[in-house]
């Protein structure tokens, strides 16, 4: 009778560590998954050229470098338009872009 109970005992045992090494295997593949999707280059929408960082007035914008199309993320324009006339932040921005 006590075989049965120490196999129940050691099964249980068992189940329980499988579980918890397989919780920690999906939270690594999970921040593997996250690591590789930040190395990733994004694509251009437009033409799937290669988006690259280009920073202006201290906003990070993201430009093709296949077709040159600016692509703004939520609120960067306007961060980029505070305080000014839009003449000026064009301007700005086509000077920067030209500068490349």
């Amino acid at each position: 009778m006590s075989d049965a109970w120490n196999d129940r005992k050691r099964a249980l045992e068992e189940d329980y560590f499988r579980k918890k090494d397989q919780a920690a295997i999906e939270k690594m593949r999970a921040q593997r998954a996250a690591r590789e999707a930040q190395m990733a280059p994004m694509q251009c929408p437009r033409c799937d050229g290669t988006l690259t960082e280009v920073a202006m007035d201290d906003v990070l914008i993201d430009r093709c470098a296949k077709c040159n199309g600016v692509w703004l993320d939520a609120g960067e324009l306007e961060r980029l338009t505070e305080g000014t006339q839009p003449e000026g932040w064009f301007a700005r921005l086509r000077n920067t872009l030209a500068g490349d």
